[in-house]
């Protein structure tokens, strides 16, 4: 999260609202600037608190209150949140065509008020990113690609890693990894990377932040990848704000054809920063009950944060498992199909303890195939490069080298916060 908390403003009236005001205002992370019971009225307060967001309260809403939000959009050019009592099915649809974030029905549990407006304020940092390096090439080529689970211990870093890597070596692309596990990630140790910097001295680093400067700071892999690793000491996790990494994602779509994100194990405001610049979301989980249910919860927070599904893929890795569990059984328990399949291999381990990709050390593989194949439909022009071009393999002395590597010896430390949900079992 941001060093300042988030200022908020809050305008209007509806009933549940003081409940709402309180609930915010006694959060560490958002900081109240100043109320308004009417929008005519708030103009010289806002211009003057310079808040971040802007929450707008109507009694009863059948559809947006277009002059008031013209009033308080004379002022600030904020995010608004439109608060509601009661509204009609089409008011959402009309709020976002209209410009507005979010359209939020009180009462609400604190958490989600403060999950909005986060997500609002994160949303905000990334438009006025664009329009910063709105002089910069069109980006619309490039792909970001996020990898979640709110479960750890699913194989997420390692599916991330590999699909970096097969998407750089194999499919020919200009390919960036950010670790965003910004407290415990693992990207660099997978990838036996030896950074002499990482996302911390990008966001940390004065002027603007963007395509050339984010050259200056990656690693190089011997894949071809460029990987920008996590913080070395997990303290320093606060420092990367929603800003600065808006501004980081910017300049990556930019620089690169697909960019990968591997994220922490929790919904944290810079993984929501990402989750708005994404355009393929993979959800991995694996056959055991309670990674299920993890992601079962995650779709549902999701659902209610308005984010399209349509983006959002089920990724079972392990698939071949033999547990008991039928891939129609999961799909029912999910309410989502899933499409994509990783088997186990042994010979995963075997490269994670090497530091080296698996696509890399076994390119013949089924598991190789399966991100191959993962790889290839999340961006399909990438298959022509593939066929334009001989197949990248490793020679057989870098074979040897690998096969000899010692294993890493990797430091032990506490796993990263899980997302800690108190629900029925799926």
């Amino acid at each position: 999260m941001s060093d300042q908390p988030i200022r908020i403003f809050i305008s209007g009236a509806c009933a549940g609202l003081a409940e709402a005001r309180d609930a915010l205002a006694s959060h560490a992370d958002i900081e109240l600037v100043g109320t308004s019971s009417e929008a005519a009225k708030a103009g010289g307060k806002l211009a003057s608190t310079g808040a971040q967001v802007v929450l707008h309260a109507v009694q009863h809403a059948e559809t947006v209150p277009v002059d008031e939000i013209a009033r308080i959009r004379e002022h600030t050019a904020a995010p608004i949140i439109l608060l509601v009592t009661q509204g009609s099915p089409n008011l959402f649809d009309e709020a976002v065509t209209l410009g507005l974030n979010d359209v939020l029905l009180l009462p609400q549990f604190s958490d989600n008020l403060v999950f909005t407006v986060k997500k609002a304020h994160s949303m905000g940092s990334m438009s006025a990113g664009g329009a910063a390096n709105g002089t910069r090439r069109s980006t619309d080529t490039s792909r970001v690609i996020t990898l979640f689970s709110p479960k750890g211990g699913v194989g997420k870093t390692v599916l991330a890693t590999n699909m970096a890597a097969m998407y750089a070596k194999r499919l020919k692309k200009r390919t960036l990894l950010i670790d965003l596990d910004l407290q415990f990630g693992d990207a660099a140790i997978m990838l036996s990377a030896d950074p002499r910097s990482t996302i911390l001295d990008l966001v940390m680093s004065h002027g603007e932040l963007d395509s050339d400067k984010l050259s200056g700071f990656v690693t190089h892999h011997e894949s071809g990848l460029h990987v920008l690793p996590a913080p070395l000491r997990p303290e320093d996790a606060d420092l990367v704000t929603e800003d600065r990494l808006a501004s980081v994602l910017m300049a990556a779509k930019q620089a690169y054809d697909i960019v990968i994100i591997d994220t922490a194990p929790n919904f944290t405001s810079t993984v929501l920063t990402a989750l708005d610049k994404t355009d393929e979301l993979l959800l991995v989980a694996s056959l055991e009950a309670t990674s299920l249910k993890s992601v079962k919860v995650c779709i549902q927070t999701l659902e209610m944060l308005h984010y399209p599904l349509e983006r959002c893929h089920v990724v079972l890795n392990r698939a071949d498992t033999r547990v008991g569990l039928r891939k129609d059984q999961v799909e029912a328990t999910l309410g989502k199909s899933i499409r994509f399949g990783v088997p186990s291999n042994k010979a995963v381990p075997s490269a994670i303890n090497r530091g080296v990709p698996v696509v890399m050390t076994e390119p013949k593989s089924d598991v190789t195939r399966a991100i191959r194949e993962l790889c290839v439909a999340l961006s399909p022009e990438a298959a022509a490069l593939e066929s334009a071009a001989p197949a990248a393999r490793l020679s057989r002395r870098e074979r040897k080298q690998l096969a000899n590597a010692a294993p890493h010896q990797l430091a032990a430390s506490a796993p990263g916060e899980e997302l800690r949900l108190d629900l029925d079992a799926a």
